[in-house]
């Protein structure tokens, strides 16, 4: 029985050693880019990437995007043929280098932006990788990341303001994935997005707030009038109807009675 054990080690090494062997370094370019916009770099703390085999789950390779967001006008008004890269060599990007033994279907998947945690999204794709062809070629291997980076600024999560009735400033910071600000008539045009608030009071939906520009790129803001004591909570979206592309970020904050409050 010992001697079958020691036969089959053997036989195991051997073919891990033949793979090993056989093995060609295979580079993988990743990018991902914000939805209607441009790529997601290291001004938003970049994009997590993991390349995994879809298979087996086994992790080949892991890091972030890095780099700028690319060039404005190549990405968002030149007209470029179908397919043509949009990359310049600064656009973010993960570059990972696997070894492979032979044809491997990989899950690409990309989570971030990592600097804006209430805006993470996620995306995915798979694809067939043969040992030794690289997939840099172009913009390599893209992934769209849906949503806006929206950012309740005001008010702060779970003050407590005393006295009813009272105003409360609601105010948010909405950009494009990448960063890009959202200004009325630029490119990521503040005209044709809904940006607006669902109130709740105590769990129970009270109304919808629209917000209205604040007269600073990315930023929107509500005065919210309450005349009950209770738990709020605000939830904050920016709407694209053009594609349907949403994000969304929450506050909560407490009304007392002046009275009882003393």
């Amino acid at each position: 029985m010992n001697r079958c054990h020691a036969l089959f080690a053997a036989w195991t090494a051997a073919l891990v050693l033949c793979g090993s062997a056989f093995a060609e370094p295979t580079a993988i370019d990743v990018r991902v880019m914000s939805k209607g916009a441009k790529f997601v770099g290291t001004s938003m703390g970049g994009v997590e990437v993991v390349i995994r085999d879809a298979e087996t789950g086994e992790v080949l390779a892991r890091g972030k995007t890095e780099g700028t967001t690319g060039d404005t006008a190549k990405l968002m008004t030149e007209e470029a043929p179908h397919h043509a890269p949009v990359s310049t060599e600064d656009a973010a990007v993960f570059r990972a280098e696997i070894d492979l033994a032979e044809p491997r279907r990989i899950e690409v998947t990309a989570r971030g932006p990592l600097a804006q945690r209430q805006a993470e999204n996620t995306a995915s794709v798979t694809q067939w990788v043969v040992p030794g062809r690289p997939i840099t070629g172009g913009d390599g291997l893209v992934l769209e990341l849906p949503g806006f980076a929206v950012n309740v600024l005001a008010p702060p999560a779970h003050i407590t303001l005393s006295g009813i009735p009272q105003s409360v400033q609601l105010r948010a910071n909405v950009c494009m994935m990448c960063g890009c600000p959202v200004t009325p008539g630029g490119l990521w045009d503040a005209d044709q997005f809904e940006v607006a608030a669902f109130l709740d009071r105590n769990g129970e939906r009270l109304r919808e707030i629209p917000l209205t520009y604040a007269g600073r790129a990315s930023q929107f803001q509500a005065s919210v009038e309450v005349d009950r004591a209770g738990l709020y909570q605000a939830t904050v979206y920016a709407y694209d109807p053009a594609n349907g592309n949403t994000g969304v970020d929450r506050t909560t904050f407490i009304v007392t009675d002046k009275q009882a409050a003393n």
